[in-house]
């Protein structure tokens, strides 16, 4: 059936998984003593996995969203918590 309606594109789904996965790697950076936040950076800056840990696999898992997404969840994530809204 064809329609003229607009769609609506949602990224939930993508959220959840950049959200979870975020979370799993923070969560093996602080196991291994790292700081998440200057690991992540540096990761976002260089592009290069070696600021990641690979334990718990947390290298592939990261490296499974494109660094744009990882910065774009932070941000929204960011901006969610501080009250402040998208334009």
């Amino acid at each position: 059936m064809v329609t003229d309606e607009t769609m609506m594109f949602r990224l939930g789904a993508d959220e959840n998984k950049a959200q979870s996965i975020i979370r799993k790697v923070c969560a093996a950076m602080k196991e291994k003593g790292y700081n998440p936040t200057n690991q992540l950076v540096g990761y976002i800056l260089s592009g290069d996995p070696a600021y990641i840990t690979s334990y718990k696999d947390a290298r592939s898992m990261i490296r499974s969203l494109e660094r744009d997404e990882l910065l774009e969840e932070l941000v929204r994530s960011y901006l969610k918590e501080t009250g402040a809204e998208e334009a």
